[in-house]
């Protein structure tokens, strides 16, 4: 492998574990590897601290196509926790209210899950990366201020139900999306959609484009990974 030439990484992050954090501890090991103090590398498509799965990285002239990555479809599988909300849309968070689950019925789910699937405006996360006047959004949150976001145009390809526990009212789903997609979001419209409310409580991508979480090396494997391989230098 030539990583200053350029490479993919497949890493599958850990939770909670940031994107920059994985980027940070396999760059770390990576220039050392190659005797370079800081090796050139980025991600392609952030992940929440509290979400697991494909985080791709492109090592030196590959940083070039991250955008291009950016664009691919994308799928993830979430669990949902029906009948309480939390600031965040995720377990970042306490929960701040609870509603009423009696009526919601696995009929229900079904019909209000159509709903999403298409075009669809969505409003992002309070609490996200997204760029209001220069700041980032969760950084006006922390600091108190009031932090207002337009809805964009999303696509959602399908969303299928994997399981629904009417006892705990917990829903796991499985979505295939585009670029730009917030599942929090999504949970916390769900939720809405049943006259209720919702959070996330687990969020794995299991792919992005072409590469599935089963080609992905976890955190703890990749220095084993990295010993193994051959190293081209230029």
């Amino acid at each position: 492998m030539n990583f200053t030439a350029g490479e993919y990484i497949y890493i599958n992050k850990p939770y909670r574990m940031t994107s920059f954090g994985a980027l940070a501890y396999v760059r770390t090991r990576v220039s050392r590897k190659i005797g370079v103090r800081r090796v050139k590398i980025g991600h392609a498509g952030t992940l929440d601290p509290l979400a697991t799965g494909v985080l791709i990285l492109c090592t030196g002239k590959k940083t070039k196509e991250i955008e291009s990555l950016q664009l691919h479809d994308k799928e993830y599988t979430a669990t949902l926790q029906l009948g309480a909300t939390t600031p965040s849309y995720d377990m970042e968070h306490e929960v701040d209210a609870t509603y009423p689950t009696a009526h919601i019925t696995r009929e229900m789910i079904d019909g209000v899950l159509a709903n999403f699937v298409g075009d669809i405006p969505q409003v992002p996360p309070q609490y996200s990366a997204c760029k209001i006047g220069g700041d980032r959004a969760y950084d006006l949150m922390r600091k108190g201020k009031e932090v207002e976001l337009a809805a964009k145009t999303v696509h959602i390809d399908s969303i299928d139900v994997i399981d629904f526990n009417p006892s705990t009212m917990q829903l796991s789903i499985r979505v295939q999306c585009g670029k730009g997609t917030y599942i929090r979001s999504l949970a916390r419209d769900i939720g809405r959609a049943l006259n209720s409310g919702a959070y996330l409580t687990a969020l794995c991508r299991t792919r992005l484009g072409g590469v599935r979480i089963e080609d992905c090396i976890t955190i703890e494997d990749f220095p084993q990974w990295l010993e193994e391989q051959e190293i081209e230098l230029s």
